[in-house]
């Protein structure tokens, strides 16, 4: 899905493709289609990947299918396969704000094979070289209590910006915000 805005400083519009398709050395990234349901829940339903996440209950069927119809919805969202074709886990573009030049990387998961590798560091360089065309500043939100991703974010260069609250499931959730900018 390509967004397109319209500046206010009679600037052209800014086009941020937000599924594109991405290939590195040992993964690549594509558009989430339907198709990818059963794939991706064959990952999600590990238990031990949410443990620190403020929803827990994607590892069930159900928290798993509304995770997956948001994917979808938000047009957005993209599959992690590795080189053998493979589904290995997923994540997303969100919140893009043209004026601003900002964009979140985020919903990300990774099955436990692919854990304290390179497989994150290399998905994230690949989302972030492509958000870098567009964008000057990348954002990431990550539950306060996800240690987790915390060190993911640290390991790949993000810098802790500020702290605050977004939405889960109706519950107001403390959240730490950090941010990538532009080389």
């Amino acid at each position: 899905m390509v967004l397109r805005s319209v500046a206010v400083d009679n600037t052209p519009p800014m086009d941020f493709d937000l599924q594109p398709h991405l290939n590195g050395p040992t993964l690549s990234l594509r558009p989430m289609t339907a198709a990818d349901l059963e794939p991706l829940w064959q990952v999600s339903s590990d238990p031990l990947i949410w443990e620190q996440h403020p929803e827990p209950g994607r590892a069930t069927r159900e928290g798993f299918e509304r995770f997956f119809a948001s994917g979808l919805t938000s047009g957005g969202a993209l599959i992690a396969t590795d080189n053998a074709g493979k589904v290995i886990g997923s994540s997303r573009y969100y919140e893009w704000d043209a004026p601003r030049r900002e964009v979140a990387i985020g919903y990300t998961f990774l099955a436990r094979a692919h854990w304290g590798g390179t497989t994150n560091s290399e998905m994230k360089r690949l989302m972030l070289e492509h958000a870098f065309r567009w964008a000057d500043t990348v954002w990431f939100h990550v539950a306060s209590s996800n240690l987790r991703s915390r060190c993911a974010m640290e390991k790949i260069g993000g810098r802790l910006d500020h702290e605050g609250q977004r939405p889960i499931q109706g519950k107001m959730v403390d959240f730490v915000y950090y941010r990538i900018d532009k080389p």
